[in-house]
C-alpha cells in the first residue's frame, strides 16, 4: 500500500497536533504553504482563537522569490504577534518539510523576535 503525497503529508500533520497545540500564554504558529502562497496564523488551540494571520497575497509584503516572500511573511506574523503581547510561540510546520519557503518564514520570525 502506497500513500499519495497529499496522504503521507496529512499523516504526517496529525503526528506533529499530537503533540503541539497553543495555549494563550505560548501559541502555536501554524504555516500553511500552497504552490504559489504562503500563509501563517498564530492561533490558541484551548480558547480556539487566531490571535494574528499574515500571508504573502497581502499588500505589505515585499514580493521577490518565494522564499525572500516567505521571509517577509515571517516578519509582518512576529511584528503582528508582538503588538498582540505574544512573545512565544511552538511552531507548527503542518507536514511541511522543515527547509526552504516554511524554514525562511520561521527565521523571519526570529529575527523580528519570536522566540520558538
Amino acid at each position: 500500500m502506497s500513500l499519495t503525497k497529499t496522504e503521507r503529508r496529512q499523516r504526517i500533520k496529525f503526528r506533529i497536533r499530537k503533540i503541539v497545540s497553543g495555549t494563550a500564554s505560548q501559541p502555536r504558529l501554524s504555516v500553511f504553504r500552497s504552490n504559489k502562497e504562503i500563509y501563517a496564523q498564530i492561533i490558541d488551540d484551548v480558547n480556539g482563537v487566531t490571535l494574528v494571520s499574515a500571508s504573502s497575497r497581502e499588500k505589505e509584503v515585499a514580493k521577490g522569490t518565494k522564499t525572500e516572500t516567505a521571509t517577509a511573511v515571517g516578519k509582518l506574523v512576529a511584528e503582528r504577534a508582538l503588538k498582540a503581547g505574544v512573545t512565544e510561540i511552538s511552531f507548527d510546520r503542518g507536514g511541511n518539510l522543515y527547509h526552504g519557503r516554511v524554514k525562511s518564514l520561521a527565521e523571519g520570525a526570529r529575527e523580528a523576535g519570536l522566540k520558538f
